[in-house]
């Protein structure tokens, strides 16, 4: 995955804030809306498409286009950042395949020691009970 041909794919629109911020959010249009459109991307392989896809497949549209906001900043320039890195991790994030486990063998001693617990406490359960006077 090669980053500048990634960022190079992105297409940014800015509009208008939402919430509480008066005269700025009414005028300025510090909004950035990032999209990427996963299917028509030359920067990642058929694989890898393939694997964004899956585990994306909830923030993904229907015509395979990853859509990101961010409105955390006044400034469009510092959002436009801030949407561009949180696509970046995201898609890194995506493309790790995670190793895969391998089963460990519980040890003999550790079998015996469990099955030794569970005699003595069933001793002490059988000790509690009323002697039988018969």
């Amino acid at each position: 995955m090669e980053n500048e041909k990634i960022i190079s794919e992105l297409s940014f629109k800015a509009v208008r804030s939402s919430g509480a911020g008066g005269q700025n959010v009414n005028k300025v249009s510090s909004k950035v809306v990032l999209t990427f459109d996963l299917k028509n991307s030359q920067a990642l392989t058929e694989e890898e498409k393939l694997l964004v896809e899956t585990k994306l497949s909830s923030r993904v549209t229907t015509d395979f286009v990853l859509i990101l906001n961010c409105d955390e900043d006044r400034s469009q320039f510092r959002n436009k950042e801030i949407v561009t890195k949180r696509f970046l991790e995201l898609i890194k994030n995506a493309l790790l395949i995670p190793k895969e486990r391998k089963p460990t063998k519980i040890p003999k001693s550790v079998i015996r020691k469990r099955i030794k617990d569970k005699k003595n406490v069933s001793e002490v359960k059988k000790n509690r009970k009323r002697p039988n006077l018969e």
